[in-house]
């Protein structure tokens, strides 16, 4: 359907549709001009400007199959581009630097990764976006052309009236910044970090609901250099991660006879003489939970179970630490969901960043990944913040947090704040050791168990993959015991049992190796 003549004379859509005279890659599928629509889109609420043919190209590059493709001029290029000076001439460097980038390693792995619509745009912000700061110009038009496949179809024969009908200079003076920066354009193509959009595609889609927000952390964690490190540990632990598959059990209720009269049930179990009162003051009860039900036997109301994931983001968790830490804590979180559990994450360094909570299925991988922390150290006042958020959680939302505690060994807390702690929810600990240091904190009594790292284990591959394992399957039989509700509410000391013998740990002791 051709576009309308109601559309035809708004420039939001004449103005990026119409550059499509200058593209030299076309989809055989509407629906991936829908897509490339939705990249442009999202790629100018991010602030980064570009015109709609070039983000369509580069789009396409790394989202559709190559059999799917066409690759070359549009037809009668010439004579539409024959009116305008070196727009021929660009068209003809454009086609040279799409050709180049559809042959590299990076496009064709892309291609079989069926990356989301979230992927792409922070692919084509990473390869386009220094483009925008070599452009002065910008485009008389805005970036909202409407979701529609039927608008999209056959444009071609369409675009020989649409291109000239608002001005060229925005899309011909990208195109020469694209001459002009062609190898830069073409190293970041290259060297796109693949194993970092993969394990992002594993772990879930996170930004369908959060918006530009989350392409920014997209973006900061394929543009971190730190980054491809975790990921690569992160890949080495997920494997054995994913065979993890929550357990079912039958549940049994009663069947027979009511036992008694509570402000809760469903509307069969109504006392019917709550029928009498009048409307007005059945409203009134209703709203007040007044309302009296025929109940049977239960059970009490169980507290709502929370893995709470506090990361230790200070200076000394830097280099091997740091690596080891986040890759852990992607593990531990995959495998917990997987397990049926919920699952936030938080930073802290000399204070507690924002929660991360993490949707079912989905993890925020991108924000552990590009998230940095710079501001000191401070555990008491972060213990002592931690202690009351999480007496509040307790009281308004009847939660059972079990906290996994990923840091340095020096986390001196004092005992008091600690205990605190302890007294509202279950403690783990994960202790990274520096190069030839020890142990020695004296509430690790308080803790449901511990495990310590040293400084020689992060330094082997294999060692270091081993012991992460250790550690998640030690934090889930864990969170087992407290499901099971096997493990005591109050401190106290640190069972043989509660880890084991390769892990274990104590104060004023040397601590143990993975090797």
């Amino acid at each position: 359907m051709p576009v309308s003549s109601t559309l035809q004379k708004d420039p939001a859509v004449t103005g990026p549709l119409g550059g499509l005279a200058l593209s030299s890659v076309r989809a055989q599928s509407p629906m991936m001009v829908v897509r490339a629509i939705r990249w442009y889109r999202d790629l100018a609420r991010l602030g980064l400007h570009l015109p709609f043919f070039l983000v369509h190209d580069f789009g396409l590059l790394y989202a559709a199959p190559k059999e799917q493709l066409d690759i070359g001029p549009r037809q009668g290029q010439e004579a539409i581009l024959s009116r305008l000076p070196r727009a021929s001439e660009l068209a003809g460097m454009h086609r040279s630097v799409i050709a180049e980038v559809a042959q590299s390693e990076a496009s064709a792995r892309a291609r079989t990764m069926r990356l989301s619509d979230d992927l792409i745009v922070v692919v084509l912000a990473r390869v386009l976006g220094s483009l925008v700061q070599r452009v002065s110009a910008r485009p008389s038009y805005t970036a909202s052309i409407p979701l529609d496949p039927e608008m999209v179809r056959d444009m071609d024969p369409q675009l020989p009236t649409l291109f000239p009908s608002v001005p060229r200079n925005f899309e011909l003076a990208v195109l020469d910044a694209l001459g002009r920066a062609r190898l830069h354009v073409l190293t970041l193509a290259d060297a796109l970090d693949l194993d970092t959009l993969r394990l992002l595609g594993m772990l879930g889609p996170e930004s369908t609901a959060a918006g530009a927000l989350a392409h920014v952390d997209l973006l900061a964690a394929i543009s971190s250099p730190a980054a491809n490190d975790i990921v690569n540990f992160s890949l080495e632990l997920l494997p054995s991660i994913l065979e993890t598959h929550r357990n079912k059990a039958t549940g049994t209720h009663a069947i027979h006879g009511y036992a008694g009269i509570g402000s809760k049930g469903s509307l069969d179990s109504l006392v019917l003489t709550e029928l009498a009162w009048d409307p007005d003051e059945f409203a009134r009860r209703m709203m007040e939970n007044e309302i009296l039900f025929y109940t049977r036997e239960q059970a009490p109301d169980e507290a709502r179970r929370l893995h709470y994931l506090l990361i230790d983001a200070s200076a000394s968790m830097r280099g091997d630490r740091q690596v080891f830490a986040r890759g852990l804590a992607i593990a531990l979180g995959k495998k917990l969901q997987l397990s049926g559990e919920e699952v936030w994450m938080r930073f802290f360094d000399s204070r507690l960043y924002d929660v991360q909570r993490a949707k079912p299925n989905q993890l925020p991988a991108a924000y552990l990944l590009g998230f940095k922390g710079e501001r000191g150290r401070n555990p008491s006042r972060v213990f002592a913040q931690l202690a009351t958020e999480i007496a509040l959680l307790r009281a308004r939302e009847q939660r059972d947090p079990v906290i996994h505690l990923i840091t340095h060994a020096a986390l001196h807390v004092p005992r008091q704040l600690v205990q605190e702690v302890r007294r509202q929810a279950h403690l783990f600990g994960v202790f990274i050791l520096p190069s030839g240091g020890e142990l020695d904190l004296d509430y690790l009594d308080l803790l449901e168990g511990h495990a310590v790292v040293d400084h020689a284990t992060l330094e082997q591959k294999t060692a270091r993959a081993a012991a992460a394992s250790k550690i998640v399957d030690t934090a889930s039989r864990v969170a087992e015991k407290v499901a099971s509700g096997t493990t005591e509410p109050a401190p106290r000391s640190l069972r043989d049992d509660a880890v084991p013998p390769s892990l274990r740990g104590g104060p004023r002791s040397a601590p143990p190796s993975f090797r």
